[in-house]
C-alpha cells in the first residue's frame, strides 16, 4: 500500500501559519453546508505527507492544495477557483474564471501569496472550530 492510498480525498491544505488562509478556511468552513471538504496544514505530516507523493516541495507553503474528490491535486488558483466552485451560489461562480488561462490567475495568485503575511499577518493563536466542524480538520 503506498503513501498516496492514505490521503484523503475531498481536502484542502493550507498554511496554518496564514492570517489569510485561516480566515479563507473559516469561509469555506461556513459556506460548505454539505460538507464535503476536510482540511489540513501544510505544515502537518499529513500535509507534507500529500505534497511529497504529489512531487510538491514539501518545504513551500505559500500555495493551497486541494486533493479533489477523484483525487487529483490541484493548486494555486486552480485550488482556489475548484473550491469556490463547490460553495453554492454566488461563490460558485468563481470557478468561471478557471477560463482565464493559468499563467494570468497564477500571477495574481502569487502577488497576493508572497504579500499575504504583510497584508494580511499570522494567525494569532490556534483557532478552535466550530462545534461539528472540528473532525473536518485532519493530520
Amino acid at each position: 500500500m503506498s503513501d498516496a492510498d492514505h490521503i484523503p480525498r475531498s481536502l484542502l491544505l493550507f498554511d496554518g501559519e496564514c492570517g489569510l488562509c485561516t480566515r479563507s478556511v473559516r469561509f469555506v468552513l461556513d459556506r460548505d453546508r454539505v460538507g464535503r471538504l476536510r482540511f489540513g496544514s501544510l505544515q502537518s505530516d499529513l500535509g507534507r505527507r500529500v505534497l511529497v507523493a504529489n512531487g510538491l516541495d514539501p518545504d513551500e507553503l505559500s500555495s493551497l492544495v486541494l486533493v479533489d474528490a477523484e483525487g487529483r491535486v490541484w493548486t494555486r488558483s486552480d485550488a482556489a477557483l475548484r473550491v469556490s466552485g463547490d460553495l453554492g451560489w454566488p461563490w460558485s461562480w468563481g470557478r468561471a474564471f478557471l477560463v482565464v488561462p493559468r499563467f494570468l490567475r497564477d500571477g495574481v495568485y502569487d502577488v497576493i501569496a508572497r504579500n499575504r503575511i504583510r497584508w494580511f499577518g499570522t494567525a494569532d493563536a490556534c483557532e478552535l472550530p466550530a462545534p461539528g466542524a472540528a473532525e473536518r480538520f485532519v493530520g
